[in-house]
């Protein structure tokens, strides 16, 4: 027995949100469907929800969804207004674009929502840093804007209950895939757990890393698992005082064991997402909610030397909270971190309220607790589908999402990069619908594709660079690096250029954020009398950048 969403018409006249109520249908036959898509998860929910906002789509595609879980605890999740789910997003101000263009936006929790103003990225060795900030990119007042995944969920959630056009079946599972023997068509059939089985025009695999659509598809995959775990937790801290900006800035130090990012939720909430080797993970996921946040205040503030010692004494047995209190202060001591610095944590004489040092808005808040249960790591992976289109055998099949692609969360693009996904699908599906064309045919299918392919791949190999580059504690890479972040910190355009193509911008939706870039550097060109006048000027203001922070990090004459 399987069950399809529907909805329930007093609903609407007892004042009720709608709700997926189920019923059951009969299995004895094939159901044909347009559009099948595997995956309940955010890209599979918005791709249902795309298609369905556009009319011609709405009315003439007739879509299943098919999920494993229990869609309803998403649908009826909720958590008090001070405790927060440990898996947040940033979502990108071209996600938002998305999301408001087909109706998701206004069933988003938007007090579970918090606007990012600011970024702060430093070199966990030589400390150089680099700033991005919300006011540099024009016409955008926020770079991104964190929530909980399971409010997105929930919202899509909510917009397809109001969409019945989309039947969603849930806590039923993908049993097989196979190709129909007929005559008179090949499309695929899904072989459901529950006896059911659906033929689709176009079988859509939003079903993640171990995706059964793109194992029928015949589409291998190329990757590596990274030698680090990612920990995450929600955490509880101060609000900042009367003299400090809101808690709008997302901190991330690079670490040679892996980076460690603070991701503003609220004024007095914030996530962690540390990732680390898999012995330090190991030993943090099992560390008390006091050593814990000790050390989570300490990867953030003590030098590389000291972390490494604070470390060996963790693996060596160190477990109370008062132990690793103690170790991280005289370390302090150690180091010369005065008490009243926001370098200070276990030694900090900071009073809440009062005048904050000079170096307060450069490090994060100091975690006071975490959030019961919010403590879980996960492992880390890049993955990259050879294809997003079914071939031959495999035919009309197409994956987005994880499925597609799975990427280090470092840079917080996984979800941005899936949107963009079901974004630039749902439009080549209609594009196709509406000139009768196919949707599920590979020449339909080619514009997604060539649309989103390069572009994943220009994203993730940015990412997996980054990560191995500040894995490294090479005293001429460590240099390198360092000198690179600081002349970049000073280019304004190329900061803004960069948050654009990260999406924090939805003003040039067809065009790279580095044309900004470019108009500048025209702009300079124009100003000047020849091509090699410039040359001499940007060559002569970069060695001079470069010069200055060489000295700057490591005295370097």
């Amino acid at each position: 027995m399987a069950f399809f969403a529907t909805r329930r018409s007093s609903s609407r006249l007892l004042g009720c949100r709608p709700r997926l109520f189920l019923r059951s249908f009969s299995s004895e036959h094939v159901r044909d469907n347009d559009i099948v898509i595997v995956g309940g998860g955010p890209a599979g929910l918005a791709l249902a929800a795309a298609l369905a906002s556009n009319p011609t789509a709405k009315n003439s595609l007739k879509i299943t969804l098919i999920e494993g879980g229990d869609l309803s605890k998403i649908q009826d999740w909720d958590m008090p207004p001070s405790a927060y789910s440990n898996r947040v997003s940033s979502i990108t101000d071209t996600s938002q674009h998305f999301l408001n263009r087909i109706g998701i936006w206004d069933y988003v929790e938007h007090a579970r929502t918090n606007p990012i103003h600011q970024m702060q990225v430093w070199d966990g060795i030589s400390g150089a840093r680099i700033t991005f900030d919300a006011s540099e990119i024009p016409e955008s007042s926020e770079m991104a804007r964190m929530t909980e995944n399971l409010n997105l969920q929930r919202a899509l959630l909510r917009k397809l209950s109001d969409t019945p056009s989309v039947q969603v079946i849930q806590s039923v599972r993908v049993e097989s895939i196979q190709r129909e023997a007929s005559d008179r068509n090949d499309w695929p059939l899904v072989h459901l757990s529950n006896g059911a089985t659906l033929r689709a025009r176009l079988l859509v695999g939003a079903d993640g890393f171990n995706s059964p659509v793109r194992s029928f598809a015949g589409i291998s995959s190329y990757g590596w698992s990274y030698d680090t775990q990612a920990v995450v937790a929600t955490l509880n801290h101060a609000p900042r005082g009367p003299f400090q900006a809101p808690n709008n800035t997302a901190y991330q130090r690079f670490l040679p064991t892996g980076p460690i990012a603070f991701l503003p939720l609220s004024p007095c909430t914030s996530s962690l997402v540390w990732s680390t080797k898999p012995y330090l993970a190991t030993a943090l996921n099992k560390s008390s909610p006091g050593v814990l946040g000790q050390l989570i205040n300490a990867a953030f503030r003590l030098p590389e030397p000291s972390l490494q010692y604070i470390y060996r004494r963790l693996l060596e047995g160190t477990k109370s909270s008062e132990e690793i209190k103690e170790e991280i202060a005289f370390r302090e001591r150690s180091d010369g971190i005065p008490s009243h610095s926001a370098y200070a944590s276990a030694t900090s004489m900071i009073s809440d309220g009062g005048i904050p040092p000079d170096d307060a808005d450069a490090l994060p808040p100091l975690v006071m607790s975490i959030q019961q249960g919010t403590v879980a790591s996960f492992p880390l992976r890049y993955n990259h589908a050879e294809s997003y289109l079914g071939e031959g055998a495999g035919s009309r099949t197409v994956l987005v999402g994880d499925a597609a692609h799975t990427i280090h969360p470092l840079a917080g693009q996984g979800l941005n990069m899936g949107l963009g996904d079901v974004d630039a699908l749902s439009r080549c599906i209609i594009q196709a619908l509406t000139h009768g064309g196919d949707i599920g045919s590979y020449t339909a299918l080619i514009p997604y594709a060539r649309e989103r392919y390069f572009e994943n791949h220009k994203v993730m190999s940015a990412i997996d660079k980054l990560h191995k580059v500040y894995s490294s504690t090479a005293q001429l890479v460590v240099w390198a690096r360092s000198v690179g972040l600081e002349v970049v910190n000073e280019l304004d355009s190329v900061k803004a250029a960069l948050m654009m193509n990260a999406g924090a911008s939805s003003r040039l939706q067809n065009a790279s954020g580095w044309d900004l870039f470019t108009k500048n550097v025209e702009g300079l060109a124009g100003a000047a009398s020849t091509t090699k006048m410039v040359g001499g000027m940007v060559g002569a203001g970069m060695q001079e950048l470069a010069k200055n922070a060489s000295q700057r990090f490591f005295g370097h004459h």
